[in-house]
């Protein structure tokens, strides 16, 4: 069987979980869910499936020297710092060159580093039947999640027709990729039973989606063939990176490739999900008190319900005649916001941080 290789993704600005998050503290560097680091979680849940040997990580040069502090299981040369950011099908594209030079054509899992799952045992069965079908056919795999409430936080795949390949888990096609809904037709597709979650996760084999890449986005396609002669020629990744990659086509790999192609086969999981994408998310995974307030860290609430806080080093939050509020204390900031709000914080951080750069 040839060897087996896993990417996973570790970008980010430290914005959506901001203030406790920061550009060279981000989500996956932080015990968000949990007693270490998400990326930690992510690694030691690969445990039987890829060996830390045949792991990349795909991160920022600025946050390249923490990953490696925060995750010592990780080998030096395959933890690569992108110059900067140039958004999902450009990452694609350089873990595909990655598991390329290692030779056979080895199938590769694409992971995001900061999701919440539980199952280890499930999500590692459900990875190995989506190694099998992309080592076996020349398809994209993903993996669906089916939803459990009617999120209008998350895309969603449309299930297709059901195929019958040797595999544990169940597969289908993919009719089609469906963006963000509202609330009404989030509640239509939970209702349905055809729509699965798209949690960002994709195996296949370097040949079949640098095809799909050099078929559908053309443009990214030609700057990939240049970063690769460039890395070939001068024997230096980092050089020709810092060279090449800042001038890649800037387009999320939804875009440019997976809502488009047609080979397109989804694994649907096997284990529990959560993406805990905003702060308001935190609180399905820690205990309410008896008026829904979630702490923590420490924190006491009078006359007040359905609050969440986080806050760092003792700091006792307090809370009195107050509701859906969420109250994160971190270092040199707090922030103070509606739940209702929570996905504006994003913007909150990036004028926080233009009016105090040291806030970053």
């Amino acid at each position: 069987m040839k060897n087996r290789y896993v990417v996973i993704m570790a970008g980010g600005k430290g914005e959506r979980f901001w203030p406790q998050s920061r550009l060279k503290r981000p989500k996956h560097l932080l015990p968000i869910v949990g007693n270490t680091a998400m990326l930690s979680q992510t690694i030691e849940r690969l445990e039987g499936l890829v060996p830390p040997e045949r792991v990349f990580v795909i991160t920022n040069l600025e946050q390249r020297k923490a990953v490696l502090e925060t995750c010592p299981s990780l080998l030096p040369e395959r933890v690569i710092g992108e110059p900067e950011g140039r958004d999902t099908a450009a990452a694609v594209g350089l873990a595909a060159l990655l598991v390329e030079k290692e030779g056979d054509d080895s199938a590769f899992a694409l992971l995001p580093a900061d999701h919440v799952i539980e199952n280890g045992e499930g999500f590692r069965a459900t990875l190995q039947s989506a190694f099998e079908v992309a080592e076996s056919e020349d398809v994209l795999v993903t993996v669906g999640i089916k939803p459990t409430f009617p999120s209008t936080g998350y895309g969603y795949l449309e299930k297709g027709k059901p195929l019958d390949l040797p595999v544990s888990a169940p597969l289908s096609q993919v009719n089609r990729f469906v963006e963000k809904p509202d609330l009404k037709t989030a509640q239509v597709y939970l209702e349905d039973g055809s729509y699965f979650w798209n949690a960002g996760m994709f195996v296949w084999r370097p040949s079949v989606i640098l095809a799909e890449i050099n078929r559908l986005a053309p443009k990214l396609s030609l700057g990939l063939s240049e970063l690769k002669t460039g890395w070939v020629d001068s024997g230096d990744l980092e050089q020709a990176m810092a060279k090449i990659y800042p001038s890649l086509e800037k387009i999320s790999i939804d875009f440019a490739v997976m809502e488009k192609a047609d080979e397109v086969v989804m694994v649907e999981s096997g284990f529990d999900w959560d993406d805990v994408g905003e702060w308001p998310a935190i609180g399905r995974h820690y205990p309410k008190d008896e008026n829904g307030n979630v702490f923590k860290g420490a924190g006491l609430a009078i006359d007040s319900s359905d609050n969440l806080t986080f806050s760092e080093d003792g700091h006792c939050i307090s809370l009195l005649g107050v509701k859906d509020l969420i109250v994160v204390q971190s270092g040199d900031a707090t922030l103070i916001c509606h739940k209702d709000c929570a996905q504006q914080v994003k913007e909150l951080a990036r004028r926080a941080c233009d009016l105090h750069p040291e806030l970053g």
